[in-house]
């Protein structure tokens, strides 16, 4: 009786604080349609930036948190999806619309190609070779000036004059951030998300019920690609420029450090991270031109102290506080 008590307890807490944090979420979400009136043209750039380089970071987590994948240079998928946009913005007569969404499809297209052989192999071998296919990619938009524009990229991307302004560019990078992060997290808790991450604790065992860990992690690697390639059209909006550096392996070691950051296997955890590191770069930027090695002493400190991340480290007190409440 006391036990079935207990549970009965249990349950209705666990409901509150869900209750808590959905209506937390949706007071975040009003705040943030009603701060463009209080920012600054450079703080509004900025917010965008942020809302874009969270929703890499967290397509990123659904193969590195979820899935349990090294993958080491996820931003060739953000700089594809934006090349996509410049190329058939300045090539072709298509409009901008109709290029916003082939690029997440081209972006997904090159993420079935590296996932195709990636996913035969395991940890660091397959970390390795998605970077090695990943510089690949990188070469091929270095090399090709006449489809590219080479080293010097692409500029004065023409944008509909309704997303011109930086109002227009925040409300949109936010709309797309939630509508995206919907989508991902019903993919996390769907079946499929469950199966990926009984792959990432027991690749054996998920495989000996019949489960093909291969495909799901394919398939994981790819919705990842997409996501990246709409993060690549978040961010033809707000620069109107390309170059290939969006695609050099140091800006996939940035969103590695978000995952890290925040809390990788949290699934708000690489928003949270990079916000942080958005801001880091921007704020402490302006006092120093070493403001990587501020971020290295904070990673170190991290990693010695916080190994889960920002938010890891919140979840695991919150879960073990709730234990102890039931025990």
């Amino acid at each position: 009786m006391s036990c079935s008590y207990s549970t009965v307890r249990a349950e209705k807490r666990v409901q509150k604080r869900s209750l808590v944090l959905r209506l937390a979420l949706i007071g975040l979400v009003l705040f943030f349609l009603i701060l463009p009136s209080f920012l600054s043209p450079y703080a509004l750039y900025l917010m965008a930036t942020i809302f874009t380089t969270a929703l890499l970071a967290t397509s990123l987590n659904l193969v590195l948190g979820y899935g349990g994948l090294m993958h080491l240079h996820h931003a060739v998928f953000y700089g594809v999806g934006a090349y996509a946009v410049a190329i058939l913005m300045t090539k072709t007569a298509l409009p901008f619309w109709a290029a916003a969404i082939i690029a997440p499809f081209a972006a997904a297209l090159v993420a079935l190609l590296i996932g195709w052989f990636s996913v035969r192999l395991r940890g660091l071998y397959f970390g390795m070779l998605t970077l090695a296919l990943g510089q690949l990619v990188w070469a091929i938009v270095y090399r090709w000036n006449a489809l590219t524009g080479g080293d010097d990229g692409i500029h004065a991307i023409p944008v509909p004059e309704v997303l011109t302004s930086l109002n227009a560019s925040y409300y949109l990078t936010l709309i797309v951030l939630v509508l995206s992060l919907l989508v991902l997290f019903a993919i996390v808790k769907s079946p499929f998300g469950l199966i990926l991450t009984a792959a990432r604790d027991n690749i054996p065992r998920t495989g000996s019920i019949g489960v093909n860990v291969k495909r799901h992690q394919l398939a994981a690697f790819v919705i990842a690609g997409f996501f990246a390639g709409i993060a690549g059209v978040l961010f033809i909006v707000i620069d109107r420029s390309v170059a290939p550096s969006l695609l050099y392996w140091n800006k996939s070691a940035e969103v590695l450090i978000m995952c890290l950051m925040g809390g990788m296997g949290t699934f708000l955890g690489p928003s949270l991270g990079a916000a942080l590191l958005v801001l880091l770069s921007m704020v402490v930027g302006v006092y120093t031109e070493y403001w990587l090695l501020v971020l290295g002493l904070i990673l170190l400190v991290l990693v010695l102290f916080l190994p889960q991340g920002i938010l890891g480290f919140v979840s695991g007190k919150l879960k073990s506080a709730s234990r102890k409440e039931v025990d």
